[in-house]
């Protein structure tokens, strides 16, 4: 299965356009990001394998002459490019890049939680542009009706995300909007 995804910025001109496809037990998102957040325009590629539960299995983020690359195995440890060892990351199940929305459906289709219910997470945050990579803690709500609080809870950060029957992000308000 092939979908094709297109999300515009809400904050500043940009936009991003992502191909999912399933196939062979594995997931793969591949996407570029243009536009900028009050700076300079940017160029950002990202690679995802996911596996069927919707875990990260390995990330690629390109932005410029920069390139980030982690692998997660299936005792979820974390490993660079190199393959060495990321410690920091260790309890860490999905990424976070700050500059789609796409990102935000991984602990939504992984959790499955039930409408009233939430979880707290650990993320590995890649900020862009840079990249810079922490650990962070979210907590994801379901409110039903196909709406998600999402919240940073390091920063204090909410946001009422809307995504569709298949989990994926439609509206990330005052950021994104997927389009038609």
């Amino acid at each position: 299965m092939k979908r094709l995804l297109r999300w515009t910025a809400l904050v500043s001109p940009g936009a991003e356009e992502l191909v999912l496809q399933t196939g062979d037990g594995v997931m793969t998102a591949d996407s570029v990001v243009e536009g900028g957040r009050a700076g300079p325009a940017v160029r950002v590629t990202y690679h995802l394998e996911l596996d069927p539960a919707w875990q990260v299995r390995r990330v690629s983020v390109t932005t410029g002459d920069e390139q980030v690359t982690l692998h997660r195995d299936t005792s979820g440890t974390w490993r660079d490019g190199n393959g060495v060892l990321v410690p920091a990351l260790t309890g860490c199940t999905d990424v976070d890049i700050s500059v789609t929305p796409f990102t935000n459906t991984l602990p939504i289709r992984r959790l499955q939680l039930a409408e009233g219910e939430s979880a707290d997470i650990r993320v590995a945050y890649i900020q862009l542009p840079g990249p810079a990579i922490r650990p962070v803690r979210q907590r994801y709500t379901n409110l039903g009706g196909g709406r998600y609080r999402y919240e940073a809870l390091e920063s204090g950060f909410t946001a009422e995300i809307t995504v569709d029957a298949d989990g994926l992000v439609v509206e990330y308000p005052g950021l994104f909007r997927r389009l038609s």
